[in-house]
């Protein structure tokens, strides 16, 4: 276990955590897009894999001009929201809930990422590492936008062509109602 020493320690921490969770989403992001059936979703899911390579370019930038080591923690939060979308990815049925549930699954993944680069931005901030803060805000908005995205995708896309299609089905079994 680590020790805390300093606000300096606990932002190395929070990096090193942020390092393995962008490492381990990159493996599971591939998953996640073969297994979408909606192209939409498909093509923001692969979208977001490039953009946390660009991510993880950015730790390490980070990291060599903080001289810190960001290999050798495993970010357990990321490990249990992976395996949790792990469940999405082997569920039966319908094709568009598949979706609605991969969509829930990476939502809980932006979430975590959200809050991650938030509380490590503020940390920077404090140690008046503005460069640093500069860094992980540019993470932190296309998290934040990747986030937004998984919402219109689910809104527009996902479960609005759900919904349609079960609202024009209720009114074609409707005996005398017209669609």
């Amino acid at each position: 276990m680590s020790k805390i020493e300093s606000l300096e320690t606990l932002l190395h921490e929070q990096l090193k955590d942020i390092y393995s969770a962008e490492k381990q989403l990159t493996k599971a992001l591939p998953r996640m897009a073969k297994s979408a059936s909606s192209d939409v979703l498909k093509e923001a899911l692969e979208a977001h894999l490039k953009e946390t390579e660009v991510q993880i370019e950015r730790l390490e930038k980070i990291a060599e001009e903080q001289d810190i080591k960001l290999s050798g923690k495993k970010c357990r939060g990321m490990e249990g929201l992976i395996d949790e979308g792990k469940e999405a990815l082997d569920l039966k049925g319908d094709e568009v809930l598949i979706d609605a549930a991969i969509i829930a699954a990476a939502q809980k993944v932006e979430h975590y990422e959200i809050s991650a680069y938030g509380t490590a931005r503020t940390i920077a901030e404090q140690l008046g590492l503005s460069d640093v803060a500069e860094l992980l805000t540019a993470s932190l908005e296309e998290e934040s936008a990747a986030d937004e995205k998984l919402t219109s995708i689910s809104e527009e896309d996902v479960l609005g062509e759900y919904l349609k299609g079960r609202s024009e089905m209720r009114a074609d079994e409707a005996p005398g109602v017209r669609g």
